[in-house]
């Protein structure tokens, strides 16, 4: 969440209304706006109020043309139904909403089923807001097993845990390492190789490792990390050494992308050593903003004493969250997503969505003025950069001119180690067809010739210039 200070303009004088804004009598209502940063000193009438606040947001992007997010921008008129109706029920509340809580229930059981949980009926989960709070909850466990199994030394100034992870890794395991006071030991890109490698994650363990985190759908190019064989790595680290050590899987995206069409692929529960798992329902779960998942694959893998029983309205619960208070909305929606397309639905949505990026990611190159890092082949996500011939302009200077026709596509440079490479990144969600992608691709085609006429990159500031978005 963004930090928000009083730095706006204060109001000096007062400002003129369109009088049609009052209901009633346009000569004598309305005739001069609310003050913005102190309260108004009456009420005005609701229809006033909306258009106010419906007009300043027109000036906000179209979310259907953002290619930067990977949040969901688009569902059927059914689910926004059910999410009004359920608005005001506060999913901490399970005593007073005991159908809410059971959609709940069974969503993480659907989940545990997609990702080959040992059994199922034993495995744990819950909601959350999102893949943020996921992975601190799924990062607290690790911290507190391996806290509980190194007893005898900690705490003490021997003994600060660390968690391994590519330097890919999305922000919120930074904010997790440095909220937690843990270790954060990244492994760094190099040279075609934009996440993780197993074999060095294995080599930056020791006794004070809580975890190693795999990333399943990198946001920097949309790449699976190979989590197999880093759980490999460490099945040899182990016979070595000894060191037990567990794997979480961020799969914020790729979690529900892999089980409908990779099913080959193995990354989940099916390795033993993977401890955890997350998924952003409002990403390829297709679920408006406000949801996540994290499952344990046992009951053992959740520590008991981080689970808070809450007498509460009623009723004794168990709760195991970073948040309190907050709507069951969209947790319903997801359960109404799961029931009305099944895995033969999700299968077809998804696949859908990875043949848009891979025919869009063919036609970028076939531009000529670009260079594929990757084709959109595990998430529907590709990333690009200029060719090594076009000086005339860079990826700055693309994004900068897509945005003037509407289209939201960040531009930005990888971290440590290729600091050198800046690229564009498209994500292709449902929602964004085939003909949205004509569009984008003649838009990008129109702009060319006029890139290609400049003298230089335009963009001085890349720091400033960079716009990338999780």
């Amino acid at each position: 969440m963004a930090l928000h200070t009083g730095h706006g303009k204060p109001d000096e004088h007062p400002r003129s209304m369109n009088p049609f804004y009052g209901e009633a009598n346009p000569v004598a209502e309305m005739t001069e706006a609310p003050p913005k940063e102190r309260l108004p000193a009456g009420p005005m009438l609701p229809a006033t109020a909306y258009q106010l606040v419906h007009d300043e947001l027109m000036l906000d992007g179209n979310s259907r043309l953002n290619l930067a997010t990977f949040v969901t921008t688009w569902m059927e008129p059914q689910a926004g139904a059910l999410m009004t109706e359920c608005l005001d029920k506060n999913m901490i509340d399970k005593d007073e909403y005991p159908r809410t809580a059971e959609l709940e229930r069974r969503c993480v059981a659907m989940l545990a089923h997609l990702w080959n949980a040992p059994d199922p009926h034993s495995s744990v989960g819950c909601s959350t807001t999102g893949s943020s709070e996921a992975c601190m909850l799924a990062g607290m466990a690790l911290k507190r097993r391996w806290a509980r199994r190194n007893a005898d030394r900690y705490p003490s100034r021997d003994a600060r845990p660390n968690l391994v992870m590519g330097v890919n890794v999305q922000v919120c395991w930074e904010k997790f390492c440095a909220y937690w006071e843990v270790e954060a030991r990244q492994v760094p890109m190099a040279g075609d190789r934009f996440h993780l490698d197993p074999q060095a994650a294995a080599d930056l363990c020791d006794e004070n490792t809580i975890g190693v985190v795999g990333v399943l759908g990198s946001t920097f190019d949309g790449s699976y990390e190979p989590i197999a064989d880093l759980c490999a790595a460490l099945d040899g680290l182990q016979d070595r050494t000894g060191l037990d050590i567990p794997v979480h899987v961020d799969g914020a995206s790729g979690a529900m992308i892999a089980p409908f069409l990779d099913q080959d692929l193995v990354w989940d529960f099916r390795l033993p050593r993977v401890a955890s798992i997350n998924t952003s329902g409002h990403k390829y779960g297709l679920v408006y903003p406000g949801v996540g998942w994290v499952l344990w694959r046992e009951k053992e893998a959740l520590p008991e004493e981080l689970v808070f029983r809450v007498n509460y309205l009623g009723g004794e619960m168990p709760t195991f969250a970073l948040n309190f208070s907050r709507p069951g909305a969209q947790v319903v929606a997801q359960y109404y997503t799961f029931l009305r397309l099944g895995r033969e639905g999700y299968r077809a949505v998804q696949q859908t969505t990875r043949n848009v990026a891979r025919g869009l990611a063919d036609r970028v190159e076939a531009l000529g003025d670009f260079r594929l890092l990757t084709r959109g082949e595990e998430l529907p996500v590709f990333a690009f950069t200029t060719a090594p011939e076009v000086t005339a302009y860079d990826v700055f200077d693309v994004s900068r001119r897509l945005r003037e026709s509407g289209w939201l596509v960040p531009a930005y440079t990888f971290p440590p180690n290729r600091e050198d490479l800046c690229v564009l990144r498209i994500v292709c969600r449902n929602g964004f067809s085939t003909d949205l992608s004509d569009l984008f691709i003649e838009d990008l085609g129109r702009l060319l010739p006029k890139l290609r006429r400049q003298p230089y990159p335009l963009t001085d500031d890349k720091a400033a210039a960079t716009s990338f978005h999780h």
